[in-house]
């Protein structure tokens, strides 16, 4: 059972087809693990529906609809969960989409011995998304955050300063905040994470390597 949610105003956004693509990701695979925000994500749809059935016709010009009408077949296919909840060791169908098959077939490169990234292309040119492979017991290094970033659970398990995360739970990050991701010793730990900007080391070993830290969006 997941403890950790988006708040109030991500929902809101990406209900209404208003939260960046990459965010929108993070977002959708939670949905696959949680009930609770499920309802709630289908609570504030129908709301919206009502909310747009009342608002008076306005008229379109022609070259407006012809634009509009233009983009339909361009339009990627949109972000979805499954209707059933993520059983253990499920991969979300999205996560499947986003790899073109599983973790194995993936480009990983070493952030350390004992971590590994692998960046996902999802058309978002402003935020970056990718996995994190953490070793049992492994821990990426104290830092905080030039923007923000989203983290989902998705193998295993992790904990920081505030707690401790296990599959589906979804959190949010700050330049307020600090943390340093440790894997449980139990299991390797894979997450996604969502950047719109770089992380910041502040731990003294790393800070060295923060000038060369670039965003790859795709």
């Amino acid at each position: 059972m997941t403890k950790y949610h988006p708040d109030t105003r991500l929902l809101n956004e990406y209900s209404s087809g208003t939260l960046a693509l990459a965010q929108s990701v993070c977002v959708s695979l939670h949905l696959n693990y949680c009930e609770q925000c499920r309802r709630a994500h289908q609570q504030l749809q129908q709301l919206g529906s009502v909310l747009f059935e009342e608002l008076a016709p306005q008229q379109v010009d022609d070259s407006l609809l012809r634009t509009v009408m233009g983009r339909l077949d361009d339009e990627p296919e949109p972000l979805s969960y499954s209707s059933t909840a993520v059983e253990d060791d499920d991969c979300p169908p999205l996560i499947q989409r986003l790899m073109k098959g599983d973790y194995r077939n993936l480009e990983w490169k070493k952030l350390s011995s004992q971590v590994r990234v692998s960046r996902l292309r999802t058309g978002d040119a402003v935020n970056e998304v990718a996995l994190y492979h953490i070793n049992a017991g492994a821990s990426i290094p104290k830092h905080t955050h030039n923007g923000t970033e989203l983290t989902l659970v998705l193998e295993g398990a992790f904990s920081d300063e505030e707690g401790r995360y296990e599959a589906g739970d979804f959190l949010m990050r700050d330049a307020s905040q600090q943390h340093t991701p440790t894997a449980t010793q139990e299991r390797d730990c894979i997450c996604i994470g969502v950047l719109d900007a770089p992380i910041k080391f502040t731990d003294w070993k790393y800070r060295m390597v923060n000038p060369f830290l670039k965003l790859q969006a795709s």
